[in-house]
């Protein structure tokens, strides 16, 4: 399924299924285009699969079936300079918890090769330059890790909750960065998140992630409006935001239904998968079968 009008994607996922160490399959059979200049926000509830297709965009993550697709190259066999991805694992680094100045850090990343942007992502992610690592919060902490990530120019942004961590102004601060560089650049973000607040007209596409399966992806305004929506029991009027918050809570909402208690849930295993299938076959067999019964229940 695509969700651009672009000719040429930066991404392209093909019948991508992922199988964890066991057998146990993460992701089934997904597909979907991104384009340039996009900004793609995955949603799902905690073991959907977000992380999973991150790190396999990313290339630290060889899929079992399919193809992926990071800019014409498949990203696990290539060297993409392009491709930047931040997730949480960083800030618990012992590495970075050592006594070390920031500045060292900033120029051990090529601080010193873009002393405009360097000094920009300082100024918008609130970073002290007299910080030592060993002795900053977590949210402290997470700023250098962005300030560092963010340094050299991406072609492909790949962010798996390092938000978190951030107060509001910043996480702002962040956003509009990031749109400003989609907008002017030849680039494109996906971002997995928790946090709705102030997303409203921020991403231009959404990935809906249920059990390792794609169940929405489009236009967040295309989504919205062909999506019935629970009323607020208050007279406030809906602004997008909110719309795109009451959107979350419902998909959400109903994958945890639909889903059952974890310990109940019997996930699909690569040897229940027909050969047609890791073949990238149309045919999903056990993995549709339970699927579909899962949502009937």
């Amino acid at each position: 399924m695509s969700v651009t009008d672009a000719v040429i994607p930066a991404i392209t996922v093909d019948h991508l299924t992922y199988a964890f160490p066991g057998g146990v399959v993460g992701l089934h059979d997904i597909s979907f285009d991104l384009a340039s200049h996009s900004r793609t926000l995955l949603v799902g509830a905690n073991g959907a699969g977000k992380s999973t297709l991150l790190r396999i965009l990313a290339g630290k993550t060889l899929a079992k079936a399919g193809s992926v697709r990071v800019q014409g190259c498949d990203p696990f066999r290539s060297a993409l300079a392009g491709v930047t991805y931040l997730g949480t694992e960083w800030a618990s680094n012992a590495t970075v918890r050592h006594d070390m100045a920031v500045p060292v850090l900033l120029s051990s990343v090529g601080g010193d090769a873009y002393p405009d942007r360097r000094d920009e992502l300082v100024e918008i992610l609130d970073v002290d330059l007299a910080w030592h690592m060993h002795a900053v919060s977590d949210g402290e902490r997470r700023r250098v890790q962005l300030v560092m990530g963010l340094l050299r120019p991406w072609s492909i942004l790949l962010l798996d909750e390092v938000t978190v961590d951030l107060d509001v102004l910043v996480r702002s601060r962040l956003l509009a960065f990031l749109e400003r560089e989609t907008s002017s650049r030849d680039c494109a973000v996906v971002y997995a998140s928790h946090i709705f607040d102030g997303l409203a007209e921020w991403p231009t596409n959404l990935i809906h992630i249920h059990m390792g399966r794609i169940l929405e992806c489009g236009k967040p305004a295309d989504i919205i409006a062909n999506t019935s929506l629970p009323k607020r029991a208050t007279t406030l009027t809906y602004n997008s935001n909110s719309a795109l918050l009451e959107l979350a809570l419902k998909w959400l909402s109903e994958d945890l239904k639909d889903r059952g208690r974890r310990e109940d849930v019997k996930r699909l295993r690569w040897d229940e998968i027909s050969k047609n299938d890791k073949d990238g076959g149309m045919n999903l067999s056990a993995f549709d079968a339970y699927f579909k019964f899962s949502r009937a229940r």
